[in-house]
């Protein structure tokens, strides 16, 4: 799976979000100001290069659906920021988050409820 810019990462949430959709769809759901119509036109041409999404012609304009699912683009991202940031280790990756007073003691403790409830 090819890394997406900041850019194409955000056009294509906005994709995920609402499912086959028009350039115009995507534009009417971005805060304003706004990019172009062009802009975001050339950034899913990217994506539809990279295959992140397939288009389907309707005359002259084009609907554009997802060909990969957020949950495993999310899982292939945060695979390569622990194995390019912490080593490949997620307990690192917590660790981090702690001694930068990201997660709270209650955020932890969530985790564990949810670690428990998976065994």
């Amino acid at each position: 799976m090819e890394r997406l810019t900041a850019q194409e990462e955000e056009i294509m949430l906005y994709i995920w979000k609402l499912g086959p959709c028009f350039i115009r769809d995507i534009l009417s759901e971005m805060s304003e100001p706004r990019p172009p119509y062009t802009s975001v036109a050339s950034v899913v041409r990217n994506l539809e290069r990279k295959k992140y999404v397939s288009p389907k012609k309707y005359g002259t304009i084009t609907e554009f659906s997802p060909l990969i699912k957020e949950a495993d683009y999310k899982r292939t991202f945060m695979s390569n920021v622990v194995r390019d940031y912490f080593t490949g280790s997620y307990k690192e990756m917590v660790t981090f988050f702690v001694k930068d007073r990201k997660l709270s003691k209650s955020d932890l403790q969530d985790l564990m409820n949810l670690i428990e409830n998976e065994e």
